[in-house]
């Protein structure tokens, strides 16, 4: 398959990925494989999708391209297979079945393109009983125990935004799902599905703890385990400021560092005997009270305690580490996170700004060779 005429950046240069147009982690996913250096190109619809924001800040759009297509239109679906035949992944967030009602389901385009990766990315997967059902990643997370997990014992389960379910449990087991089959496409292999359900990755991600409950180290309830903030020293405590440090000092030498720097010495006994972590937690407690977050910060700094700073995400990019590695950068006047993970010999970089919808028609056109796509809908 021809590679992609536009200059390349990081270790996908020169893979081609059309992204039907949706929200959450579908983008995510189809932004991942951009920052890595595909070429992506994703097909928005006229008008727009709901729940987006200002295209213009939408940073999950970032190093791709936009063509518009009404996939509802006549010649719609073949614009669409028409990319596909040129492409080595295809990414789609429909309900299930609604590709191929559209005319771009995996059928469809794998009569184009046999070795075509075809990605869906959905909440409750493409079986099942809840598959036609709607859902956001909340819901998702629910059924898989992981919710439940988060927060303390005695209020509501926390809501972990959408990045335990959408990003975690479903873009991330997309990208590496995809990038897995073509793997397998490129050995000689054919094209398949690659069918990412955000309950079936979000319960992946809780196989350590299935195995410690398992075995019986691990209560089915919230903050009763050693990771859950049911451990005195892993958790979070409030500043004198009212702002919040976070502990995790798990290994004997990490917590003796702890407790000396932190200012109670005569509780380095207190880790092992479960039956003084009331009177442990409340100690700590105490002492982070009597200091504000930069003190702490400053007493800490320098110490294998595992204590750290809750920053907020403005706070984040000024941090002292954080400016050092570069891990958040500025393009186009928005700060962001630079892409992830880094690469010695395939640099990635934030090349373009978000891709507003049907500004890259005329250079696609060019480069994947679909002259149509320059054509009104028919």
């Amino acid at each position: 398959m021809a590679e992609a005429r536009t200059p390349g950046h990081g270790p996908l240069s020169g893979v081609r990925v059309v992204e039907l147009a949706g929200i959450g982690p579908g983008p995510f996913a189809a932004m991942l494989l951009a920052d890595l250096g595909a070429d992506v190109v994703r097909v928005d619809r006229p008008g727009g999708v709901g729940l987006a924001i200002n295209t213009e800040y939408d940073i999950t759009n970032r190093n791709k391209r936009s063509v518009i297509v009404d996939l509802k239109s006549a010649d719609g679906p073949t614009r669409v297979l028409d990319l596909a035949a040129r492409a080595d992944i295809l990414i789609e967030g429909y309900r299930p079945g609604v590709a191929e009602r559209l005319g771009v389901g995996p059928e469809a385009c794998h009569a184009r393109n046999p070795k075509l990766v075809y990605g869906r990315m959905t909440g409750w997967g493409q079986q099942g009983p809840l598959a036609h059902r709607a859902g956001h990643d909340i819901a998702y997370i629910a059924l898989t125990g992981t919710l439940g997990m988060i927060g303390s014992p005695d209020e509501p389960p926390a809501v972990p935004a959408n990045l335990l379910g959408d990003y975690a449990g479903g873009s991330l087991y997309l990208v590496v799902g995809v990038l897995a089959a073509l793997h397998h496409a490129r050995a000689g292999g054919t094209g398949q599905v690659v069918d990412a359900a955000i309950v079936d990755g979000t319960s992946h991600l809780a196989a350590m703890i299935h195995g410690m409950l398992a075995a019986g180290g691990w209560q089915d309830r919230r903050g009763a385990n050693l990771l859950d903030g049911g451990c005195p020293y892993y958790g979070t405590y409030e500043t004198a400021d009212g702002k919040y440090m976070a502990v995790g000092a798990l290994e004997p030498q990490f917590y003796d560092e702890f407790v000396r720097a932190l200012g109670i010495p005569e509780h380095a006994d207190a880790r092992k005997d479960w039956t003084r972590w009331g009177e442990l937690r409340e100690a700590v407690a105490t002492g982070f009270k009597s200091r504000t977050r930069d003190e702490w910060t400053a007493v800490f700094e320098g110490s294998d305690a595992c204590v750290a700073p809750v920053l907020t995400l403005s706070e984040a990019p000024h941090h002292p580490h954080l400016a050092a590695r570069g891990t958040f950068t500025d393009h186009g006047g928005i700060t962001q996170p630079a892409p992830a993970p880094r690469f010695s010999a395939t640099p990635t970089a934030v090349r373009t700004g978000p891709a507003q919808p049907g500004a890259d028609t005329a250079d696609v056109a060019r480069d994947w060779d679909v002259p149509d796509l320059l054509k009104g809908p028919e």
